[in-house]
């Protein structure tokens, strides 16, 4: 039997309440007791330090010791290319494989790696040699495919990690762990760490944004859920707001019709008073997390049609982007959009770019998904290197594994495909304290092994963090009696030779 004297939603919040909560419940019981000790009563010692609680507040995630020391960078553009880009057909130049076409793929090299159930029950392993032409270019002559001439013009600012691995082989565990750290699903996304760690630095727009371009050829599109730019174990908060390509930028941002903004300010006020009521009563944070986002998504009802219209840039972005940034959803229009986004100080920018996953018909699909990214490309490092922007703001570029230098299927030297590969890959970062100019790691003749300097998945994201003022082995985040990181629990360094 339920007694009387206590509120049904205190005994429901009892019930439910967690470990976490019941210590943090305690801690404030022995702050209160304190003060009352001094004969300070705890409501009157709020009001009398509230001007100096805010000169020196910690950010809303209670870390006040972020960042751990000056970052390079305060802004990301996560460029995604969903699929796992072909690496020696782009950036990681094999042209001994000229002499080896159509040859077995030898077992000291291929050494029992595991292998896709796609490509497992071939009966051999050709080598299919890149059908397309590479040059020199930049101050250390870097190596770049034909298919991308524009960001060619921009590889002193590139630097490129050639010995990126991972052990996943799969899309699903694969890319999910490049965006979280865990090949398990249900972590938080590198975007909502960064949210988490670093806060906002602006109050009209979300911290984390995500953008997923169309790719001009859809021949083989991979899943992309909104479970990678969840918050995972973290509030709610930290979560990625889509944008969409039609229609309302975000949903229901406008009002209904026939419903004035004063109306919907005055119902707003209403659902604050009764959440803060139901958040003194029952204590659960995403309580405060509504009625957080309650606020900024009113803000946003003036500030994101403001965001999404290109009509006010002048011509001459066109031509640095391309005319497809004047088509919504494509990638040019989500990188100039990323770099509207980051002149308004969004935090965290993520765009994802489908159907790099090239099993066959590389000579039609490959050109084409190059097409949609090169001069787009080009117009970002070009237009936030001429606004002062690419020094404080990071960016990064790669697929979540390469691809294999054997076919899959039928071989010509004008036609192949190639499996996935998680052994070796390239990726490459600019701007935020990077290194331009240069390439880290190197590969076997057969782009199939690292040979010099791997770098891990960790390193990587670990790496990123250091750029943002943070150490990765300090930024944790209590949950389920486990200290979760970004970066996990195995070891993960610093690649100290990609800083400037």
């Amino acid at each position: 039997m339920q007694p009387n004297n206590i509120h049904p939603l205190f005994e429901q919040y009892v019930r439910s309440e967690t470990r976490r909560q019941f210590f943090r419940q305690g801690g404030n019981a022995l702050g209160a007791a304190a003060l009352a000790a001094l004969g300070m009563p705890l409501a009157s010692y709020g009001a009398e330090n509230s001007d100096a609680a805010g000169a020196n507040s910690a950010p809303a995630n209670g870390l006040g010791t972020l960042p751990h020391f000056p970052a390079k960078a305060k802004r990301v553009i996560y460029l995604h290319m969903v699929g796992g880009p072909s690496q020696m057909d782009l950036f990681d130049y094999k042209p001994q494989m000229n002499d080896w076409y159509d040859k077995d793929l030898p077992e000291s090299i291929r050494n029992g790696q595991r292998l896709t159930t796609m490509t497992s029950g071939q009966s051999r392993f050709p080598i299919a040699p890149s059908k397309y032409k590479f040059a020199q270019y930049g101050k250390n002559g870097m190596w770049i495919s034909e298919l991308l001439p524009e960001t060619a013009k921009v590889v002193d600012d590139l630097c490129f990690v050639r010995s990126m691995h991972t052990e996943a082989i799969n899309h699903e565990p694969a890319i999910t762990l490049m965006q979280t750290g865990n090949m398990v699903t249900g972590r938080p996304c590198i975007g909502s760490w960064m949210s988490y760690g670093l806060g906002s630095m602006n109050s009209n727009l979300p911290t984390f944004v995500v953008l997923v371009a169309q790719p001009t050829n859809t021949e083989q599109i991979q899943a992309i859920s909104a479970r990678l730019w969840s918050s995972g174990c973290l509030p709610g908060e930290h979560a990625g707001v889509s944008f969409r390509s039609a229609g309302d930028p975000i949903l229901y941002i406008n009002n209904p019709a026939g419903v004035p903004s004063e109306v919907r300010r005055k119902t707003l006020d209403g659902l604050k008073s009764l959440n803060e009521m139901n958040f003194k009563a029952v204590g659960d944070p995403e309580i405060h997390t509504r009625i957080q986002q309650y606020e900024l998504a009113f803000r946003m009802q003036s500030s994101v049609p403001e965001l999404t219209s290109i009509a006010s840039e002048p011509e001459s972005t066109f031509e640095l982007y391309g005319d497809q940034a004047k088509k919504p959803g494509t990638f040019a229009n989500s990188v100039l959009l990323a770099r509207r986004m980051i002149e308004r100080d969004v935090r965290f920018v993520q765009v994802y770019l489908n159907n790099w996953d090239h099993h066959g018909n590389v000579a039609q699909r490959l050109p084409s998904q190059c097409k949609d990214i090169d001069r787009a490309t080009y117009g970002l490092i070009t237009d936030l290197k001429a606004r002062g922007l690419l020094d404080s703001t990071l960016i990064v570029w790669g697929g979540e594994f390469g691809r294999t230098i054997y076919s899959q299927g039928g071989l010509s030297k004008d036609n192949y495909g190639r499996d996935h590969h998680p052994r070796c890959f390239t990726m490459w970062m600019a701007g935020g304290g990077i290194k331009g100019g240069e390439v880290y790691g190197e590969t076997d003749d057969f782009s199939y092994n690292i040979v010099k300097d791997p770098v891990h998945i960790r390193d990587f994201h670990a790496t990123i963090l250091h750029l943002l003022g943070i150490d990765h082995q300090r930024f944790s985040f209590r949950n389920q009696g486990l200290d979760l990181k970004l970066t996990g629990v195995e070891p993960a360094r610093v690649i100290h030779e990609l800083l400037a």
